[in-house]
């Protein structure tokens, strides 16, 4: 299973660097309408949902050992989310602000759900864990502070997108990595046969 997860590395990659430009984007240009906020979450989503049901999809061929229905899952909720932000663009800020929320806590929820179950498997799980914690927090903190100005929704989705993205990021060169070293014992093993 190890060896399917680490050779995924590149999704989490392009995961989190769609994460960081989406956080950017909303930093450098705070006066953005409300429309292009919701064209900009809603690609965000569906490209995140996209490789997230990507990767689940590669796992299921191990099944048993691998949290495939919950990955899968996690990027069914995304592409939704995407998909009705896309459908529905004139949305007010209070109901994007809701709909990111409700996206962000499902998607933490499954995040720390698929680290529990990899923690066996993988080391340094806790990037996946802090990365779902860190998805619920922002999820909480939008509906605590409805009343929020666009303004500071954009800086506190911008700076989420980019802290997220980066553990993403660092999650993919770890994986990378593990992939490098089961290929580097596996040719060890042959050799030695």
């Amino acid at each position: 299973m190890l060896d399917i997860i680490s050779s995924g590395w590149w999704m989490l990659l392009i995961r989190g660097l769609g994460a960081i430009a989406f956080g950017l984007l909303a930093l450098m240009w705070p006066g953005l309408t409300l429309f292009v906020l919701v064209l900009l979450f809603a690609a965000h989503a569906v490209v995140d949902g996209v490789m997230a049901i990507a990767l689940g999809w590669q796992l299921r061929k191990r099944p048993g050992e691998a949290p495939w229905l919950l990955i899968i899952l996690m990027g069914l909720v995304s592409v939704a989310a995407g998909i009705a932000a896309f459908t529905w663009p004139g949305l007010t800020a209070v109901v994007l602000l809701y709909m990111m929320a409700g996206w962000a806590i499902a998607r933490g929820v499954f995040e720390v759900i698929a680290a529990v179950h990899l923690r066996k498997v993988i080391e340094n799980e806790w990037f996946l864990v802090l990365a779902g914690v860190l998805s619920v927090l922002f999820g909480v903190s939008l509906i605590a502070w409805p009343a929020a100005g666009l303004m500071s929704l954009m800086w506190l989705v911008g700076s989420f997108s980019i802290a997220f993205g980066i553990l993403q990021c660092v999650l993919a060169f770890r994986l990378k990595a593990v992939g490098r070293e089961i290929r580097s014992a596996g040719g060890a093993k042959d050799a030695g046969q």
